[in-house]
């Protein structure tokens, strides 16, 4: 039997959000407590002492009845500082998803019959629901419920046992204490696009993101099949050679050339700690990533990937599409830093990693005052490389501009907007001028921006 009861003090603490400190253990004892069933006791006890000030009853009785009570308490008291800490234990996945809610089980088992509350010690910065819950123990018989989490950042994280909050038998005092074990989970990004991508061609997988993918008929830089001549093939694909011995038309069918290289630039640095919505820019960025990726090693190409600005990463571009799980091995606990990018550094890390000629996608959110820099690393990296660049956009922006003007303050943030963007358009045309291919999107768009640039870049064989 469980049901919910309001947070004792430091389980308050910790639904806020506070964590608990890695560099220490958690103690496992509190100090007892009184309970609030002591205000009830108080009552009579008070009425008795005043009745004996007025003389309507004799001062030994109300001395009687307080021994009785100190001593009820002290017995109380001693039955809860002796009895053993219930065994708790927690069942849950060891490996997460980021936004994604999913149920823990607790269990409990004591020696003794034993009323508690728990509260699990989740990572401070999850959302929970159906926690505390108040549960009533029998001797060897054990009781669970479960609670849903939704862990809200990637990366590393541990549960630091389970704290329980134990009722004496008579109800006059509780305490504090720690039960079960320290357990540590992975957050990954939301994966669940990609086994959903797994039923599907990497064709349909495209227009299941919203890529716009322009189909074609047997073109290609890669030679296929030899198949009969259909309506609408040009002149170039029919190979004569067959023609004549079969005596019938045949046509060559290519097919986009495999084996090509994918890097994925991905900025670290203070411009992706932006938001939209509940997750940061580059949780959008390191999505979108993770599926022109998985759609890449369908396509049979090679894919790496670079982080650099704040946390570093280097992954050598890998086949098969075994290699998407390296590449969720190796993001899922980055998290942007407060630090400005060097592309510059950047782009000389990649020349020196990756000789072979590769389509480079880097994803970051342009500002004019990254021009200077952006342009030297861009002209590195076009010396061998195919470059992509994909400007995330802030949806504030759109928001502010779509804001009917109803006074100054109004007035002078539409128009900071603007020119804010105008600026912006002007940067992305500086490095369209030098050959670069821009993408200037929102959150919402960059996955399916980022798989249609691919694509046609596959299909127009620029690599």
């Amino acid at each position: 039997m469980s049901r919910a009861v309001p947070p004792p003090l430091p389980v308050a603490a910790a639904s806020a959000g506070l964590t608990v400190p890695r560099d220490r253990a958690l103690p496992r004892r509190g100090w007892a407590r009184p309970a609030p069933r002591w205000i009830w006791l108080a009552l009579p006890w008070s009425a008795l002492g005043l009745a004996a000030s007025v003389g309507w009853l004799q001062a030994a009785a109300w001395q009687v009845a307080t021994l009785v009570i100190v001593l009820l308490a002290i017995a109380d008291l001693l039955r809860l500082l002796y009895a053993p800490t219930p065994r708790a234990k927690r069942s849950m996945h060891d490996t997460w998803a980021i936004g994604v809610e999913r149920p823990v089980t607790l269990e409990f088992e004591a020696d003794r019959r034993q009323r508690l509350d728990a509260f699990d010690l989740h990572p401070g910065n999850w959302s929970m629901r159906h926690l505390p819950r108040r549960i009533d123990l029998r001797r060897g018989e054990s009781a669970s419920f479960e609670y849903e989490l939704r862990p809200g950042m990637r990366g590393d994280f541990q549960f630091d046992g389970v704290q329980l909050r134990l009722h004496s038998p008579w109800g006059l005092w509780w305490q504090s204490r720690i039960g079960g074990e320290i357990q540590r989970v992975r957050v990954f990004p939301n994966f669940a696009p990609l086994a959903k991508f797994a039923m599907f061609s990497a064709e349909q997988a495209s227009r299941l993101v919203g890529a716009h993918v322009k189909r074609r008929r047997g073109e290609g830089t890669d030679f296929h099949q030899m198949r009969e001549y259909r309506v609408g093939d040009s002149l170039r694909q029919i190979d004569w050679k067959a023609t004549a011995r079969a005596r019938r038309l045949i046509s060559r069918e290519y097919q986009d050339e495999r084996n090509q290289q994918l890097v994925l630039m991905l900025d670290t640095g203070r411009r992706l700690m932006a938001r939209d919505g509940e997750h940061s820019h580059f949780d959008h960025v390191l999505d979108a990533a993770l599926v022109v990726a998985y759609l890449a090693l369908r396509q049979g190409d090679g894919v790496g990937l670079l982080a650099s600005g704040g946390e570093s990463r280097w992954v050598p571009p890998q086949r098969g599409v075994g290699a998407i799980d390296n590449l969720l091995r190796a993001s899922y606990a980055l998290q942007p830093q407060p630090v400005a990018t060097d592309f510059l550094a950047a782009a000389t890390e990649l020349s020196l990693r990756q000789r072979r000629r590769s389509l480079v996608m880097l994803v970051t959110n342009l500002r004019d005052e990254d021009m200077d820099d952006l342009l030297a690393a861009v002209r590195m990296l076009r010396g061998r490389h195919l470059v992509c660049v994909a400007s995330l956009r802030e949806g504030s922006l759109d928001q502010a501009l779509a804001e009917e003007v109803a006074d100054l303050s109004g007035a002078i943030r539409a128009g900071a907007t603007a020119q804010y963007l105008e600026h912006r358009v002007a940067a992305h045309e500086a490095l369209r001028n030098h050959g670069v291919m821009v993408l200037d999107v929102s959150c919402d768009q960059l996955a399916a921006s980022l798989v249609e640039k691919y694509l046609a870049v596959k299909r127009d064989g620029l690599l």
